[in-house]
């Protein structure tokens, strides 16, 4: 019963929403030049959905998104499972990585366009920045979570590097690896959206600056309610994966 209750409350959560911003450009609080009504954002929106320019650049921010994603989570997984089964290399990198992890990846716009301008790579570079940091970090903490008795029995048997990898590391580290994951695929849409907004790179980013530039503010707020509704989409797809790929853990099976 309570799991069934939890989808109509967020229905409810919604709906009352939509409620708010019908009523409230009427109430004299905020002027309705700013804030549209609610139908009119929905009326905005059913026109972009008839446009083809809507679905190019709704293409090129999902192919910034997973190209970018891709990247940073093959990366971050190498990475990680390198310096995190080496002692010695996670010693000597940590400092580094300490260092880079908390550069914004956002400081990093002038440096993008200056070596590939208003170009999908430079939303790649900041894309993959950003979300390589979420997946390396679980990972190393996965491989750190190693049990001490499991690393014994493998060398007692003599398991290889990639044994070890397969047998040991990877069961313990991939409930983390799969919050790295998740946690990237938000990181990685919010950066793809921000670069387009920003340095001017094709995507949904840019028709918001190209709407707002325009005046037409009912369509910056129908394109904003897209991106909501994308990053939505991601999580809940992430979150699908993360079960799937983990429906043997204890934490998944109590969820179910």
């Amino acid at each position: 019963m309570g799991g069934a209750a939890a989808p109509l409350r967020g229905l409810a959560g919604l709906a009352g929403l939509v409620v708010v911003l019908q009523v409230l450009p009427n109430s004299g609080l905020v002027s309705g030049d700013y804030l549209p009504r609610a139908s009119e954002m929905a009326r905005a929106l059913w026109h972009l959905l008839a446009e083809d320019a809507f679905w190019t650049a709704l293409g090129d921010t999902l192919t910034g998104w997973g190209l970018g994603l891709a990247i940073a989570v093959a990366a971050g997984l190498v990475a990680g499972i390198v310096i995190g089964s080496v002692p010695v290399l996670r010693a000597v990198t940590a400092s580094t990585i300490e260092f880079l992890r908390p550069i914004p990846s956002v400081a990093l716009i002038p440096v993008a366009v200056l070596l590939y301008g208003a170009d999908l790579r430079s939303v790649l570079l900041l894309v993959v920045y950003a979300s390589f940091w979420q997946v390396l970090v679980q990972v190393l903490a996965g491989t750190q979570d190693v049990d001490p008795v499991a690393e014994d029995t493998a060398r007692s048997y003599r398991l290889g590097g990639w044994g070890r990898v397969r047998y040991v590391i990877w069961p313990t580290a991939l409930p983390y690896v799969m919050t790295g994951v998740r946690l990237a695929a938000t990181v990685a849409l919010v950066l793809t959206i921000t670069a387009e907004l920003v340095i001017g790179a094709p995507g949904l980013g840019h028709e918001i600056a190209i709407a707002q530039t325009s005046g037409a503010v009912p369509q910056v707020y129908a394109l904003v309610l897209v991106t909501g509704l994308l990053g939505v989409a991601v999580n809940l797809m992430a979150r699908a994966v993360e079960r799937r790929a983990l429906h043997w853990h204890p934490s998944v099976r109590r969820e179910g």
